[in-house]
């Protein structure tokens, strides 16, 4: 039974294949975010794949939509597998086990920070401008992304924006390893999860009937879109 700050829908409990797309998992977590229809609250995308799913999110319950740009720290022998973050105020989180785990030397770390950094910078560059970052804080946010694996990402998203002083932060993914929704579950005010999904391997991806890459220049279509700012 997870903590109560945190809902799933039990239907779709250790279920695959249970969304069409990324728009589609965007539907049905809107459906589970009615109380906050029109409500004010930011609904901030991570890119690149968590923003067509925020869309979705911000066009149903008619919020208004930015994007919150955080980036992995990647093993240096895939594109996919992380052991920390950067986040878009250039704040820095590690996962000192896995580190240890897979053996990275100090070089290592400092060359998968510098390069998502460099990440972090363009994206920023990018998508955002000259614009300032959101004005959220005394604010409600809810902060989207495809699913939830290690939980680098949002854990790092979730300490910049209490660094920047955001009101009430709530998570919203389609999908999560059940570990990682309990821990990032406490760290917010409540974190919505449609399909919760336990055992030793998870993919995001397999909760998707149909899942490719998001493009930088589909996310920059996506705010151009939804006029932000």
């Amino acid at each position: 039974m997870p903590p109560a700050n945190i809902i799933e829908l039990p239907e779709l409990h250790d279920a695959t294949g249970v969304f069409r797309d990324r728009a589609d998992a965007g539907r049905r977590l809107a459906g589970m975010l009615e109380e906050f229809r029109g409500s004010g609250a930011w609904v901030l995308g991570i890119p690149a794949g968590g923003m067509p799913v925020a869309a979705e999110v911000a066009r149903r319950l008619e919020l208004p939509l930015d994007v919150l740009v955080v980036s992995k720290v990647l093993l240096p022998w895939t594109t996919e597998a992380g052991y920390g973050a950067v986040a878009f105020d250039g704040s820095v989180w590690l996962n000192p086990d896995y580190i240890d785990y897979y053996g990275l030397d100090a070089a290592t770390v400092e060359a998968g920070v510098s390069a998502a950094k460099a990440k972090v910078e363009r994206r920023l560059r990018r998508f955002r401008g000259d614009r300032p970052f959101t004005a959220v804080r005394d604010r409600p946010v809810i902060l989207v992304d495809d699913g939830l694996a290690a939980g680098s990402t949002l854990r790092a998203a979730v300490a910049a924006l209490k660094r920047a002083g955001a009101g009430r932060i709530i998570v919203a993914v389609p999908t999560g390893h059940a570990r990682s929704v309990e821990e990032i579950g406490g760290l917010v005010d409540r974190l919505y999860c449609a399909n919760i999904r336990g055992g030793l391997r998870f993919a995001v991806a397999d909760a998707y009937e149909q899942w490719s890459d998001v493009s930088e220049d589909e996310v920059a279509e996506i705010l151009h879109r939804h006029a932000v700012g």
